[in-house]
């Protein structure tokens, strides 16, 4: 844990007094004084020392709330955010895009079961109804902020996954091991509200907004082998496309 840093004000200043506090704030996070997931010192208590009234220092923790610096969290406090995770839009798993950035990934398993496809799944993996696919859903943590809630289906002809621990290894990586090479994929990013199920498992209020991604890849051998419904928390969470002029 950092040492909070000493803030001062400047009351023969011209600049507005949230703004100075804001301001030295706001480079404690920048220069690493302040560590991501590091509770900010009650407002109160804050306003208190300072000699300033509540309204001008909620106003200072607002500014930097809406710069995306810091994060009110219900019964937690006040948090700065954590550093945001950047994926590029690649044929690459989460697992392993999270290990390749230095990352320390861990994952809870919720299901995984083996059941009859239904209409869905049936047509994103071109099965027969009723053939069965393994069921998978997983919340993917990074540190101990869970980042990704997970949801998937796999051909059980694929994958024997009853073999493999799903919290200790990627859904890819298990595929690769199994000798299937994923090659191509159709993929959907887009965005909608939490519902309460995906709240409660993310740290997330009902409604509050989630990138999702939706995903179907294929082997080299054209056969559809995963479909995935993946969401994702926006403010640790973002996908980067490069656009490369024909």
């Amino acid at each position: 844990m950092s040492t909070f840093p000493t803030l001062r004000v400047d009351r023969s200043s011209p600049v507005p007094l949230y703004h100075q506090v804001a301001e030295q704030l706001e480079r404690s996070i920048v220069d690493g004084v302040l560590k991501p997931g590091e509770r900010i010192v009650n407002e109160v208590a804050l306003a208190d020392t300072l000699g300033l009234s509540r309204p001008t220092m909620r106003q200072a923790i607002s500014t930097l709330v809406d710069k995306g610096l810091l994060v009110r969290k219900r019964g937690v406090g006040t948090q700065v955010v954590q550093s945001q995770i950047r994926r590029s839009v690649e044929l690459t798993s989460l697992n392993d895009d999270l290990l390749a950035g230095g990352r320390a990934p861990h994952t809870l398993v919720l299901r995984l079961e083996l059941i009859e496809s239904d209409e869905t799944a049936s047509r994103q993996l071109q099965l027969a109804a009723g053939d069965p696919v393994w069921a998978v859903e997983r919340v993917r943590f990074v540190g101990d902020e869970p980042l990704a809630l997970m949801c998937n289906r796999l051909p059980a002809s694929i994958v024997d996954l009853s073999v493999v621990d799903l919290s200790l290894t990627g859904l890819y990586a298990q595929l690769r091991a199994s000798g299937v090479h994923v090659r191509v994929a159709h993929q959907t990013i887009s965005s909608r509200r939490a519902t309460s199920y995906e709240a409660r498992l993310l740290n997330e209020r009902k409604g509050s907004p989630l990138l999702t991604m939706d995903r179907t890849a294929f082997d080299d051998k054209g056969r559809a082998i995963e479909s995935g419904s993946h969401v994702y928390r926006p403010d640790l969470y973002s996908f980067e496309v490069t656009l490369v002029d024909r």
